[in-house]
């Protein structure tokens, strides 16, 4: 018992191991919950079932924060709840790029959330990664800050440029999709809801295994994933190097657009000036995190006050200019999926 106790109270990353251990079981009951109960059986999801997720999974990150806050102080509240709005935004270009992949392949609606759902667990792993990779180098050398800040502007502008010259995700061409068709073997049609399958050899008539095109946009949605943390990870920087606070408000934010992921991808054509929006926000983000290591400290409310104004403004300029478009739906109907691959693992 004394082993116990000493392990749970001791620290881990600065932080009592008790609070990550809370953390994690919070984290893995939800899922358990959303994989066992409320999606047991295949089915698709409404715009109305993916709002009241959404609801549920930011309810619990605020209770969330609220701990945070009693726990370890307002500024720690204030550091998570900043840092949670930050990666929920930078997460939004994410779900419109997860949009158009499961479009491109055709993912039937009633299999996208299984590919969602397993995309969290690369989204825990490899996030945690990045993030001690961060955290590290920040600890060993502070100076590389002025690198991610430098990034996140730099990001920032080429967002903004994208959004004006209207460039669109090219995945027909993309090197990823290019080399797993010349690495593996790909089925051509999907096979329910598996992402592997053991079929003959077009060749030798020997029983291999096969990539379904359902492990394929799993594959590309978890590269999509990894890709842009490269982005809002250092971004969180600018509010706090607590891995701690860094960890579980990328993950809480994750989560919580996910679920929302059904109701945000037929509307996406709504939110065209959110972009805009986002690569301001980098650009301040990297402002502020340049000015850490000169030890110039913007007050963390002020942040939060700055960035959900910039966010709001953009998404209620974007409903505002698109009020009379027609709603754009980039799923495919569940009844009539097409054949992404054929045999030699050319899109069709």
């Amino acid at each position: 018992m004394e082993v116990l106790n000493a392990f749970i109270f001791s620290e881990f990353l600065g932080t009592p191991t008790w609070f990550w251990l809370a953390f994690i079981t919070i984290v893995v009951t939800v899922l358990a919950f959303d994989l066992g109960v409320l999606h047991k059986e295949e089915k698709e999801i409404s715009a109305k079932e993916s709002f009241m997720l959404y609801g549920l999974y930011v309810a619990i990150a605020v209770a969330f924060g609220i701990w945070v806050w009693v726990q370890r102080g307002a500024e720690s509240g204030l550091e998570f709840f900043t840092g949670y709005i930050i990666e929920q935004s930078l997460a939004m270009d994410n779900i419109f790029v997860i949009a158009t992949i499961f479009a491109y392949f055709g993912i039937p609606r009633i299999y996208q959330h299984r590919v969602l759902f397993w995309g969290i667990v690369g989204v825990l792993l490899f996030r945690a990664i990045l993030i001690g990779a961060g955290v590290a180098l920040v600890t060993r050398f502070e100076p590389i800050l002025f690198l991610f800040g430098a990034f996140l502007v730099f990001t920032g502008v080429k967002m903004f440029k994208k959004v004006e010259e209207g460039d669109d995700l090219d995945i027909e061409h993309n090197k990823i999709l290019k080399f797993l068709r010349k690495r593996f073997r790909i089925t051509p049609q999907f096979h329910g809801n598996k992402f592997l399958v053991e079929q003959p050899h077009p060749t030798t008539g020997k029983m291999v295994l096969f990539l379904t095109p359902l492990a394929v946009a799993l594959i590309m949605v978890e590269i999509v994933d990894v890709v842009f943390a490269v982005d809002s990870v250092p971004a969180i920087f600018a509010i706090t190097q607590d891995p701690f606070i860094v960890y579980t408000s990328n993950v809480f934010a994750v989560l919580g657009l996910r679920a929302l992921f059904f109701a945000l991808s037929a509307a996406m054509a709504r939110f065209r000036y959110l972009q805009t929006a986002l690569a301001v926000v980098l650009v301040l983000i990297g402002i502020k995190i340049f000015l850490v290591p000169l030890h110039i400290h913007i007050d963390t409310l002020f942040s939060l006050i700055v960035t959900i104004s910039i966010l709001a403004s953009g998404v209620g300029y974007s409903l505002w200019k698109t009020r009379n478009d027609p709603p754009l739906d980039a799923q495919v109907d569940a009844e009539n999926p097409h054949e992404p691959f054929s045999e030699d693992n050319t899109p069709r």
